[in-house]
């Protein structure tokens, strides 16, 4: 019963801020051009997802690594649908980089069309590269950072898979940092039969960036190895102390 309540409620909140973010881009649209106020309202519909539940947790570390004046290249593992939601913990103002069958999804298509987020076609490698690189490099023009999950699918078994090459090229193009985040838990929202797990506990930590030396300085093939290793071992990490705290 309480999950159904709560899928009401969910239900009823993102229509309510799908209405205020067409009149906050409406409203800020001439001069807005990063749609920083767009994401604000994205990030009130993930706070009260994660925030009215008492028992769910979504904490985050690492933000001191972060400069809210940059734009990066953000890079993060890949569970679960509910990434999307929890990464809007992170203090910055992003676009998404997603595959287009997330944007015919009822309401959650038309808010990541109205965000301004990046949709591609998975079947087409060298269409969807070239749409990454024109619209990220556009988006970072305009000072907001570009997410990109670089697995390019969601994990089945919570590893971290090989990497593609897509985010690190237009960190190279775009001449910016990229910024590694992992994260864990988000594949634990639900139990048996979709029900909420009223316990879920979302963690994500921020990692160091990679500098704009770095990234110039590397071949693709050779930062995307490295990211990865990174990110590998701070997830794994990051999994210990949640483990811990559990007991």
């Amino acid at each position: 019963m309480l999950s159904i309540l709560y899928y009401i409620f969910t239900l009823l909140q993102v229509t309510f801020w799908f209405i205020v973010s067409i009149i906050v881009l409406a409203l800020t649209y001439p001069f807005d051009k990063s749609r920083r106020w767009v994401h604000e309202c994205s990030r009130c519909i993930c706070a009260l997802l994660y925030g009215v539940p008492p028992f769910i947790r979504r904490t985050i570390d690492g933000v001191e690594n972060i400069d809210p004046k940059k734009a990066y290249v953000m890079v993060m593992n890949h569970n679960s649908g509910f990434d999307i939601f929890a990464a809007y913990k992170i203090p910055l103002n992003f676009r998404w980089v997603s595959k287009r069958e997330v944007f015919r999804v009822p309401f959650m298509g038309p808010l990541l069309t109205i965000h301004g987020d990046i949709p591609i076609e998975r079947g087409n490698a060298a269409k969807a590269m070239a749409k990454v690189l024109r619209l990220g490099k556009l988006w970072i023009s305009r000072g907001a950072t570009v997410a990109i999950f670089p697995e390019g699918t969601r994990s089945k078994t919570g590893e971290i898979n090989r990497f593609k090459a897509g985010a690190f090229n237009l960190a190279k193009e775009a001449g910016v940092e990229i910024l590694p985040v992992v994260m864990t838990g988000t594949n634990e929202f639900f139990r048996k039969g979709w029900l909420v797990n009223w316990r879920n506990r979302v963690a994500i930590r921020v990692l160091k960036p990679v500098s704009t030396e770095e990234v110039a300085a590397k071949e693709v093939a050779d930062l995307s190895t490295e990211v990865r290793e990174r990110m590998v071992l701070a997830l794994d990490e990051l999994r210990k102390e949640v483990a811990t705290e559990k007991k």
